[in-house]
């Protein structure tokens, strides 16, 4: 385990700086918006922001400003942030971000979480904090053999906090992190004290009288049909990465403005925006991600996860799905802009131990870059049912 630190050549700066200068641009459809795809002249002023006003070094500032780690783990060099409470009764919490997210998104939760008492809140409700980049995304090494799917990564979670030496710890976490965190309860259950998740699928069961026998209400209904619409309409991405990450890796490894497109419009789609994603997530934060998958050239890598895990509809199932019959409290946060809606009394059935669950009126898939006060406010109140 060795101290780590972001220092980007300034090469890699250049050259960026480069190929936003040559970058050609499509000709397109007049009078189209979002619906099929980023457009150009949203993405173009994007770009120029990248380009001119856009400062890494100052991100490379404030990132290093936490504590960063990387640590040999089943063959694989994982990076984490570890950020311990001034309080001597913290609670270890594992954040785990997913696509196409790094370990930003948490960024500005981190301190409302490890010094409460700092940012307003009780004492009582402290956690020492650990944010690791998943295996292939950012400055984790991605690996070198197949087989790296969620329970793998969820094992190798296990071993990081055994490596910290915390042997009871809550975690957390939405997209990837969902799973993750599900599959790591379940696979260390003597230490693993609860398991939060901010995205949580719910799928009906296949025979039409079991659903009946649910009587679920019109809310329900309505985000039943709302899952169907988007697996129409919406899963594209998946799909291809699910399928094909190395040919879609090469053109964003190429490509920065393809990679910023590919990117960011999962960040208007998912996110609580109605119109540009910067309604919900700050312009320099969408950057900061997008800079990352680039300058670390994590395009493929990050997408094999999906291979790993999506590739089979019985792999996706397995991945997704549940049951989860987990030994220690779960709980569940609902943010109405995620594009997964969970139905509470579905979940009842695959999350037996569900005691805890919240829904908002604002957010969506990003919570603790969107909301950060809502995120860190359910997070502590899930830790308490586990005193």
């Amino acid at each position: 385990m060795r101290p780590f630190r972001i220092d980007v050549d300034q090469s890699s700066l250049d050259d960026l700086h480069r190929r936003l200068d040559a970058t050609r641009w499509q000709p397109q459809l007049p009078g189209v918006g979002w619906e099929r795809g980023v457009p150009r002249q949203y993405l173009e002023d994007l770009v120029q922001h990248w380009r001119t006003r856009f400062d890494w070094r100052a991100v490379e500032q404030r990132l290093n400003q936490f504590p960063q780690y990387v640590t040999g783990v089943d063959g694989v060099d994982v990076h984490f942030v570890h950020v311990r409470s001034p309080e001597p009764g913290a609670v270890p919490l594992v954040l785990t971000h997913g696509w196409p997210s790094t370990f930003t998104e948490f960024l500005k939760v981190i301190g409302p979480l490890t010094d409460p008492a700092r940012h307003g809140g009780d004492p009582r409700d402290a956690f020492h904090v650990v944010i690791p980049s998943l295996p292939g995304y950012g400055f984790s090494g991605a690996p070198r053999e197949a087989g790296w799917d969620v329970r793998r990564v969820a094992r190798a979670w296990a071993e990081l906090m055994r490596q910290l030496g915390y042997d009871r710890y809550v975690v957390q976490g939405g997209d990837w992190g969902a799973p993750i965190s599900l599959h790591l309860g379940l696979a260390d259950p003597t230490h693993v004290a609860g398991v939060h998740v901010s995205m949580l699928v719910t799928m009906p069961p296949a025979d039409p009288s079991a659903l009946a026998a649910l009587e679920l209400d019109d809310e329900d209904q309505a985000r039943l049909a709302f899952a169907g619409r988007f697996e129409q309409d919406g899963a594209g991405w998946r799909k291809i990465q699910s399928t094909r990450p190395r040919t879609l890796g090469y053109a964003l490894t190429d490509s920065p403005v393809g990679q910023l497109a590919w990117l960011v419009e999962k960040y208007k789609e998912w996110s609580g925006a109605t119109g540009a994603p910067e309604e919900a997530i700050d312009r320099d934060d969408l950057l900061a991600m997008a800079s990352i998958y680039w300058l670390t050239a994590t395009a493929e890598s990050s997408a094999q996860l999906y291979y790993e895990s999506n590739h089979r509809i019985e792999d996706f199932l397995r991945t997704w799905a549940g049951p989860w019959p987990l030994t220690m409290p779960a709980g569940v946060a609902y943010f109405p802009g995620d594009v997964v809606r969970p139905v509470r009394k579905l979940a009842e059935q695959i999350l037996p131990t569900l005691a805890h669950w919240t829904e908002f009126d604002r957010g969506g898939h990003f919570a603790a870059l969107e909301q950060p006060e809502l995120f860190v406010d359910d997070v502590r109140a899930f830790a308490r049912i586990l005193s």
